[in-house]
C-alpha cells in the first residue's frame, strides 16, 4: 500500500507547470506500507487467470481473460473487479512479447478504501508479476511507470504518487515538475508507528479536486493565490524539512511538521472548499487531548476531509494505546501501520570448507580461511577470525562457519578450545586478554561440517539447519577479506547491513574487462534519482585495472541497483553484450564483492531443489553453485546490488593475491 505522509495535492498541482512556469514544482513524502498484497505467479500459454482475496478473506475468481489487447482494454474500461489488473496486462501486451499469466492473490492484509491506494498496489502487483515471470528487466521505477499507465487505462484517474509502493515499505521523496517525475529513496533510521483513523464522516473527493483545481493554472482571486502558495513554496519547505527529519531519525520533529502542515493546509485550502475541508470529525481527532500524549503529531490523509487521519505515535506501545482511545472513546475504526519495520540482520554464514588448488601444498594443511594475516590492531590472526570480529562488530549475534571435516578440529581450536594455562603463562598480558576475547567470541560461533564439497551453493545449504529459517542472514566468503574506506569508518559489512530494507542484497565493485571471467558479475538499473545527481564528476571505476584490491570510489558508493542479471564468470564477449551498467567506467563491469544479505528462506529452498536435481541426474560430478541460485532469487523475489566504500581481497586465489592482502591489511606502523 501507499501512505502520503506529507505533500498531498502537490502531485497534480506541479503538473500545471506545463501551462504556467510560475507554478512551483510539487513535492510529496510518501511511503509504502508493511501491509499489502501477496501473490503467486506462473506463466500461462495464452490467458490471464486471476484470483484474489481481500483483507477479510473474501475470494473472487478464478477468472480467465484472453491476452488479446482489445479484450483486456474492454475489461479495463468496464470497472469490474479485475479492471486494474486488466489495465496493466493491456499495457504489457502492447509493449512486450509475452504470453499469459496465472496470478493468485492468495492473501491481502491491506484494507481497501482507506486512503492507502489499494488499487495502485494491485497495479504494481500485476506489473511486478509480469516483470518477474518474463524477466522484463524493469527497475522498481519501471514497474511503477507500467502500473501507472495500467491504472489510467481504467476509468480511474489516479495521481503519480500512488504507485510508489513499488519501492517497498520505505519512504520516497517524489518531485512533480510538469510531466517530469523524480523519485528519491530515503533512509529511515527508525521505524515509524502510525495509526490510521477511519473518521466515519462524509467525504467527496471529486468535489475537493474540482474546487482546488479552480486555482490553476492561473490564480484569479486572493484565495486561489493562497492555494497556489501553499501547494507550491510552503509545501516544498515543509516536505523538505520532513525529509531531513526522516533521514535524521527525528520522529518528534516529523510529528511537529505534520501538525504545522495541517494548520497551514487548513488556513490556505479550507476557504477554497469549505463544504469538504472544514472536516469536523478530522479536527476533533487531531485536537483530542487523550490522544496527544501518545503521538508526536497528526494530519489528514489524501485529499483530506472526513475520510481518514494519520497519527504518528511515539512508540509501538503508544500506537496500541492510541488505538484503544480511538476505538473506545471516539467510537471510530482504526488500523496500525509500521513503516521501515524490517527484521534486523543478526546471523551470518561463512563458507570456509574450500580447497585452494593454486595454494597447494599449503592448502593441504590449512584452508584459506585459516591463513594468518596481520590485522589493523597489530595481532596476527587466522583470516576467519577477522571476518567473525567484523561481523560481531556490525551487530551479528550468531555466526555459522561451514568447515571441511578434516579441518574442523583446527576451527574448534580457535573458537572453542581456550589455550592451556601453561601456554597462557608464556603470553604477554595483551595476548592473555585477547585470548579471553576470543573465548567470548567463540560463544557466538557455530561450526557445521560439509561432508562432501559440491560447490559454494552446497556449502551455504549445509548451514541451513543452524539458521533461523525465516530471518535474514549475511553471507561472507571464508576466503575473502574486506577493508573499508568509508569516510566514517563503517566496515564493509556495516555498510551493507545499513542498506538492508527487506530485499536481498549483493555487494558489488567495478572490475576491469580483462578480469570479468574470474568473478560472478551483475548488472541492473539504478534506483532513485540521487545516483544521477552524484555522477556529475564522472563515472566510477576500478583501481589498478580491476585487480585484487579494487576499490569502489565514493561518488557512487552505497548506491543501489535493481539487478536485472547475475552471471557466473562471464566471457568478455558476453559482458560487452549483456552486462554494461550506466555510469560505470568504459570497459568495466560490476562483479561480486563477496558479501551478500539474503532476506529469508527463499535461497535455501532454491538450493535444495537444485541439489535434488543434481543428485538424480546422471552426471558424475554434482556441483551446486551460488550464482545461478542468486539469479533465480533475483527473478522470483528481486535482488538489489550495492556499491560499497571499500576493498575486497581474495586470499584463496593465486599466491600473489595472498601477498597483496597481507600488505594491504597490515597496520601502517
Amino acid at each position: 500500500g501507499r501512505l502520503c505522509i506529507m505533500g498531498e495535492h502537490s502531485d497534480w498541482a506541479g503538473g500545471y507547470r506545463r501551462f504556467n512556469s510560475k507554478v512551483v514544482a510539487g513535492m510529496c513524502l510518501v511511503s509504502g506500507t508493511s501491509q499489502g498484497l501477496y501473490a503467486r505467479a506462473t506463466p500461462h500459454p495464452n490467458k490471464l487467470v486471476l484470483t484474489s482475496h481481500d483483507h477479510r478473506g473474501n475470494r473472487v475468481g478464478p477468472e480467465e481473460l484472453s491476452m488479446d489487447p482489445k479484450e483486456l482494454l474492454r475489461v479495463a474500461n468496464s470497472g469490474s473487479h479485475f479492471a486494474y489488473i486488466a489495465g496493466v496486462a493491456y499495457q504489457v501486451a502492447i509493449r512486450y512479447h509475452v504470453q499469459g499469466l496465472v496470478l493468485d492473490n492468495y492473501k491481502t492484509d491491506l484494507p481497501l478504501k482507506k486512503g492507502l491506494s489499494s488499487s495502485a498496489a494491485a497495479c504494481v502487483l500485476a506489473a511486478r508479476a509480469f516483470n518477474r515471470i518474463y524477466d522484463l528487466k524493469l527497475s522498481a521505477r519501471g514497474e511503477m511507470d507500467l502500473a501507472y499507465h495500467g491504472e489510467i487505462t481504467t476509468p480511474s484517474q489516479c495521481g503519480r504518487m500512488d504507485q510508489c509502493c513499488a519501492f517497498g515499505a520505505r519512504p520516497v521523496l517524489m518531485r512533480f515538475d510538469g510531466d517530469k517525475l523524480d523519485c528519491e529513496e530515503l533512509t529511515l533510521k527508525e521505524p515509524l508507528y502510525i495509526v490510521i483513523v477511519e473518521l466515519a464522516g462524509h467525504k467527496d473527493t471529486v468535489e475537493i479536486l474540482q474546487q482546488l483545481n479552480r486555482a490553476y493554472p492561473v490564480a484569479a482571486t486572493p484565495v486561489e493565490e493562497g492555494v497556489q502558495r501553499f501547494l507550491g513554496e510552503r509545501n516544498a519547505a515543509l516536505v523538505g524539512a520532513a525529509v531531513d527529519a526522516v533521514e535524521a531519525g527525528d520522529a518528534p520533529k516529523l510529528g511537529a511538521l505534520l501538525d504545522q502542515f495541517q494548520a497551514e493546509f487548513d488556513e490556505a485550502l479550507i476557504p477554497q472548499c469549505p463544504s469538504q475541508l472544514t472536516a469536523p470529525n478530522l479536527h476533533r481527532v487531531l485536537s483530542y487531548a487523550p490522544l496527544r500524549k501518545h503521538i508526536w503529531g497528526a494530519k489528514g490523509i489524501g485529499s483530506q476531509g472526513d475520510g481518514c487521519a494519520q497519527l504518528l505515535c511515539k512508540s509501538a506501545a503508544d500506537m496500541e494505546a492510541a488505538m484503544a482511545v480511538v476505538t473506545s472513546e471516539l467510537q471510530m475504526g482504526c488500523l496500525p501501520l509500521q513503516i521501515g519495520a524490517t527484521r534486523p540482520v543478526t546471523q551470518a554464514v561463512i563458507p570456509a570448507a574450500s580447497f585452494a588448488q593454486t595454494l597447494f601444498p599449503a592448502s593441504k594443511t590449512l584452508p584459506p580461511a585459516l591463513f594468518p594475516v596481520l590485522d589493523a590492531d597489530g595481532i596476527m590472526k587466522p583470516a576467519v577470525l577477522v571476518l567473525v570480529e567484523q561481523a560481531l562488530a556490525a551487530g551479528i549475534l550468531k555466526v555459522v562457519i561451514v568447515v571441511d571435516e578434516a579441518a574442523r578440529s583446527a576451527f574448534d581450536d580457535i573458537f572453542h578450545r581456550p589455550p592451556e594455562p601453561r601456554t597462557l603463562q608464556r603470553l604477554p598480558q595483551r595476548m592473555r586478554d585477547y585470548a579471553s576475547v576470543i573465548n567470548e567470541t567463540g560463544r557466538r560461533v557455530h561450526l557445521v561440517t560439509q561432508i562432501e564439497q559440491r560447490g559454494l551453493g552446497d556449502a551455504i545449504l549445509t548451514a541451513a539447519h543452524a539458521l533461523d529459517a525465516d530471518a535474514p542472514y549475511v553471507i561472507m566468503l571464508g576466503d575473502h577479506l574486506y577493508k573499508s574506506t568509508h569516510r566514517n569508518g563503517d566496515s564493509c559489512i556495516q555498510q551493507l547491513i545499513s542498506c538492508f530494507d527487506g530485499t536481498s542484497l549483493m555487494a558489488l565493485r567495478p572490475t576491469a574487462e580483462a578480469e570479468v571471467s574470474r568473478f560472478g558479475c551483475a548488472t541492473g538499473t539504478w534506483e532513485g534519482s540521487r545516483h544521477d545527481s552524484r555522477q556529475k564528476d564522472g563515472a566510477i571505476g576500478a583501481k589498478d585495472g580491476g585487480e585484487i584490491g579494487a576499490k569502489t570510489q565514493t561518488p557512487c558508493a552505497g548506491h543501489v541497483l535493481n539487478l536485472t542479471s547475475i552471471v557466473e564468470k562471464p566471457s568478455v564477449e558476453f559482458a560487452r553484450s549483456n552486462l554494461v551498467t550506466p555510469s560505470i567506467g568504459t570497459g568495466e563491469y560490476l562483479s561480486a564483492f563477496g558479501l551478500y544479505i539474503i532476506a529469508d528462506a527463499s535461497l535455501m529452498l532454491t538450493l535444495k531443489d537444485e541439489l535434488d536435481v543434481c543428485l538424480t541426474s546422471s552426471s558424475v560430478r554434482h556441483t551446486l553453485e551460488l550464482t545461478p541460485a542468486l539469479d533465480k532469487l533475483r527473478r522470483d523475489r528481486g535482488v538489489r546490488g550495492v556499491l560499497l566504500e571499500g576493498e575486497r581481497f581474495d586470499i584463496g586465489g593465486e599466491p600473489r593475491s595472498y601477498l597483496r592482502t597481507l600488505a594491504a591489511l597490515a597496520p601502517d606502523s
